[in-house]
């Protein structure tokens, strides 16, 4: 580029001498703006070197000008002018709507984000991974591969970035955001880019001249269209669209049954036997008529209650009846009775269905007032489909550019409802019921636990030949649809019930796509979605179909209801409230008789208003022996847990994260909010993957809503924590399973999702310990409805008691005896109990008492000779009485014994004392001088006659 003030001076030599440019061969340009604020105009020729004597720099423009929407700046004079019929212009930006290159000023790069930098492989891996140009749209790689596609701008004041995409599959990342001329990006939350629920969105950012230079779309996956900033020259329409005036700012759509090539300035009239859709750039023949391009639907009831089967082109009407083998319209069908209304309706005299009032209910005919001590129970149920209700509409959305058709999505049929045939197989039939709030039954207190406000249920069914999908969605306070069920294919009549947790304006829509491809031609309107019946409960302003029981008065028995206590179940006969059973929680939608109450699992207790079962970390576990208690407090806190990596099918590195509460809540209401869940998973992309300096996670969802019991046992109401998922225990002592359920339901997991939580024993762990997933399933599960965890730590053992403790008792030593007390090896227990204090006790050595030993030994030796001899002695003197006695047997019985025999009486000893005198002992003496005497000196004998008369004293 010329210096301003400088000529081009060309240099002869052997080549050809150039020509002067001309002004095809040339364009100009503006330099960069000076400290000043004033810049140059420079020619600039397309191709350097073909041609000289380019025209000299002039002065330009302010930097700040800028010319309006429909005006293009003209460089040759510099001024503002109006763009051409056939084009348009934003006056200060730029757009790019037609792909079928990659336009000037766009770059695509590309990199393997899970490849070392330095590899060699890394770029040669990547090199065609990039943003393709696709007509209307660009659309990025589908490897996985990381392509980023930029444009860059110099912006003159400030202005915003609006662009369009496309990004349906959330595995994929997806990025937006601008940076400045230092690479450093705006500080944007909203960088990482929703997924689109309805098709194409649009995203929009705010950009100034001192922060932003770049913006940059980076993904794997996503199709995008984009507007950026300033122009000098206006852009022809593109095919389908045209501009009728000067200085258009924007290019109309062709109206249906017209098309336009490119800078078109009107539209052209396809041929009669011709057809197209609205923003065509041609035009399509007709098709003969099938069976497929009409559609059956009933009349509304006329004022004789009857109604007609009626036969309807399908709109937009793209078949010709005039061809060759094309099917004519059916004639309508004969007049039927109307069906009857729908629950809490009653018919009108002009047959028309309206409301019940308020207290009362019906069948479908005439209402009736409900009976004392009932409540009506307001909701809406439909099962007849006579004219779409009031609170209900249905429509088209195109498949292709996501627009809303102005057509009926879904017929009414008598006994059910299907989808029409819509303008293509690709279109979603639309149908949408809409709640202005809910109503819980009167005689319910309200429950801060119980999540549930009311109920959702509907019978339906799919026939299908192709890839068919129904969507169920709900959305709260006007928000966008949230898809919270998904069938794919023909499915049987079935029901399906969602159960809604938060009182305010909610919509549900169901949604009907035969297919995902888009063809031209009706193939597949055979394929239907039906439904046959929507139930939904405890509706604000809404009608009853029959009167429940409720809780009276006391004081007017009969005329109001009441509201029960909370965890009171309402006795049906009487009305009265009665609390429910202990260890019991009371189903709040139908508190009716005490099997409402329903019982708590194992190892878990109700809370204080029954509303809900829980776990205070404590358990016990019984055996034969003894009682095991458990005491898991130091586990309560909040813990995660990363699961391996895991890779999408382009590729992309991601983790599960878990976050668990073993124990929760304690039922309180004062708590109820701080707890959702207890376990929850989030998917976490790593930094190294997503390119910025921290990693993505994705919404949390609920695993574990509510605790079903704790016990030992493997299995616990249907739920099964399988034993060879871990690793077994191998002290002996059983795992202490928690059992956890969650409401969330999903098409795989249609009972909702489980998850256990095995509590091991293990004292080499301290705390919190360690949590592991199974070997086999590395994220958590293996079926993906049932998660397993395993929490080894030292604070799961029972705790400590005195069966888990021995005495050790030391010897004698210096009289002092000490009990040690020691746990049992291996220790299997924590907590509970201390050990006891050393006991210290007196005690006798072993000499003392071998000293005490002796000594009685001697004294009882000495004592025994004593008596040997004693008895010896004794036995002598037997010998010698009865010697005695031998000899004087022998006299006659007149003779009288000699004088010294015949004083002696049998025990004395007189003679014996007479005879051994000299051997008398001291002990005899005693005896001898302590005998009695008579007073006259002589001892006094009885004497006892042989004949046996009285005894006579000598």
């Amino acid at each position: 580029m010329a210096e301003p003030g400088h000529r081009l001076s060309v240099t002869q030599g052997t080549g050809p001498e150039l020509h002067a440019c001309k002004e095809s061969e040339y364009h100009y340009e503006y330099t960069a703006c000076d400290s000043t604020g004033s810049r140059w105009r420079v020619a600039v020729p397309h191709t350097p070197g073909l041609c000289t004597s380019l025209p000299d720099p002039v002065k330009g423009t302010e930097c700040s000008f800028s010319c309006n929407a429909g005006e293009f700046l003209d460089m040759k004079d510099q001024s503002c002018k109006p763009c051409a019929e056939g084009r348009y212009s934003l006056g200060t930006g730029i757009r790019f709507d037609e792909w079928d290159e990659l336009p000037h000023g766009f770059a695509s790069l590309s990199a393997n984000m899970e490849l070392d930098d330095s590899a060699a492989e890394s770029t040669g891996n990547c090199t065609s991974s990039k943003w393709v140009p696709q007509g209307d749209y660009i659309a990025s790689n589908t490897d996985e591969c990381t392509a980023t596609l930029m444009y860059a701008v110099n912006l003159k004041q400030s202005g915003t970035v609006n662009f369009e995409y496309y990004y349906p599959d959330s595995s994929i990342i997806f990025e937006f955001f601008v940076q400045n001329d230092q690479c450093q990006p705006n500080a944007d939350d909203s960088r990482w880019m929703k997924t689109t629920e309805k098709g194409w969105e649009f995203h929009s950012v705010s950009i100034t001249p001192a922060f932003s230079q770049r913006s940059q779309k980076r993904d794997p996956g996503a199709f995008l269209r984009e507007w950026v900033a300033y122009t000098s020259e206006c852009f022809p329409c593109k095919p389908g669209t045209y501009a009728s005036k000067k200085g258009s700012s924007f290019c109309k759509l062709c109206p249906a049954n017209s098309y336009s090539n490119k800078g078109e300035t009107s539209c052209h009239q396809c041929d009669p036997d011709k057809y197209s859709e609205k923003g065509s750039s041609s035009c399509n023949v007709r098709p003969a008529c099938t069976d497929k391009d009409y559609f059956y639907t009933h009349t509304a009831c006329d004022a004789n209650g009857e109604t007609q089967l009626m036969y309807k082109w399908a709109k937009p009407k793209i078949c010709s009846e005039d061809l060759e083998g094309a099917v004519k319209l059916p004639a309508s069908g004969v007049k039927t009775s109307c069906p009857p209304c729908n629950p809490g309706f009653f018919k009108t005299s002009n047959s028309t269905c309206q409301p019940c009032p308020y207290g009362s209910y019906s069948n479908g005919s005439d209402c009736t007032h409900c009976p004392a001590g009932t409540e009506p129970a307001v909701g809406f149920e439909y099962k007849w489909w006579n004219t779409l209700p009031t609170n209900m509409e249905t429509t088209v959305l195109s498949g292709i550019n996501f627009e809303y058709k102005g057509m009926t999505g879904w017929e009414v049929a008598g006994d059910h409802i299907y989808t029409a045939a819509g303008a293509s197989d690709n279109d979603f039939m639309i149908l949408t019921l809409v709640v202005p709030g809910f109503r819980p039954p009167q005689s319910v207190m309200a429950d801060t636990e119980n999540k549930e406000v009311a109920r959702i249920t509907f019978v339906f069914e799919t026939l299908c030949s192709v890839n068919c999908e129904l969507y169920f969605m709900v959305g709260v306070n006007s928000r966008t649809n949230t898809p919270v069920e998904t069938w794919k294919g023909s499915k049987g009549k079935q029901s399906y019930t969602y159960i809604i947790e938060e009182n305010t304006t909610t919509s549900f829509t169901w949604a009907f796509q035969r297919t995902t491809f888009h063809e031209a031609s009706r193939k597949y309107t055979n394929d239907v979605a039906k439904i046959y019946s929507i139930n939904v409960t405890n509706v604000m302003n809404g009608v009853a179909s029959y009167c429940r029981p409720c809780a009276l008065e006391a004081s007017d028995v009969g005329s109001s209801c009441t509201s029960c206590p909370a965890g009171y179940y309402i006795e049906r006969d009487s009305g009265t409230c009665h609390s429910c059973p202990p260890n019991t929680i009371l189903k709040a939608h139908q508190p009716y008789g005490v099997q409402a109450c329903v019982p708590c699992g194992p190892g878990t207790k109700n809370n204080k208003i029954h509303s809900l079962c829980y776990n205070d970390c404590i358990f016990s576990r019984n055996t034969p022996t003894r009682t095991f208690n458990y005491n898991f407090s130091a586990l309560a806190n909040t813990v995660t847990l990363a699961g391996g990596p895991s890779f999408t099918s382009k590729g992309l590195k991601y983790f599960h994260h878990f976050t668990l509460s073993l124990c929760g809540n304690q039922g309180e209401s004062g708590f109820s909010k701080s707890i959702t869940a207890y376990v929850c998973q989030a998917v976490i992309i790593p930094p190294e993957v997503t390119g910025y300096k921290a990693g993505v996670s994705s919404q949390p969802v609920s695993l574990a809503d509510r605790l079903i019991g704790v016990t030992t046992d493997m299995t616990l109401d249907g739920i099964t924590s399988p034993a060879e998922l871990f690793h077994p225990e191998s002290l002996g002592i059983p795992d202490v399973i928690f059992f956890y359920r969650s409401n969330d339901v999903t098409q795989s997991c249609s009972s909702g999702r489980s998850t256990t939580i095995r509590v091991r024993c293990s004292p080499q762990k301290t705390v919190p310990g360690s949590l592991s997933l199974p070997g086999t399933c590395s994220d958590g599960t293996c079926d993906g409805c049932n998660f397993h965890f395993l929490w080894e730590s030292a604070a799961a053992c029972p705790l400590c008691s005195v069966a888990d403790y021995h005495a050790i008792v030391s010897s004698c030593v210096a009289g002092i005896q000490k009990t040690t007390y020691v746990w049992r090896e291996p220790k299997l227990c924590s907590g509970g109990i201390s050990l006891p204090e050393q006991r210290v006790t007196i005690c006798k050595t072993i000499d003392f008492w071998l000293k005490v030993g002796i000594s009685a030994g001697t004294c009882t030796a000495i004592l025994l000779t004593v008596l040997t001899c004693y008895f010896w002695k004794k036995n002598q003197k037997l010998e010698y009485k009865y010697s005695k006695l031998v000899m004087n047997a022998t006299l006659k019985d007149c003779d009288l014994p000699a004088a010294d025999s015949c004083a002696i009486m049998e025990g004395e000893d007189v003679e014996d004392d007479l005879i051994f005198t000299s051997k008398k002992s001291l002990f005899g003496k005693i005896k001898s001088f302590t005998s009695k005497r008579t007073p006259d000196g002589f001892d006094s004998v009885p004497l006892k006659t042989s004949s046996g008369g009285p005894d006579m004293d000598l």
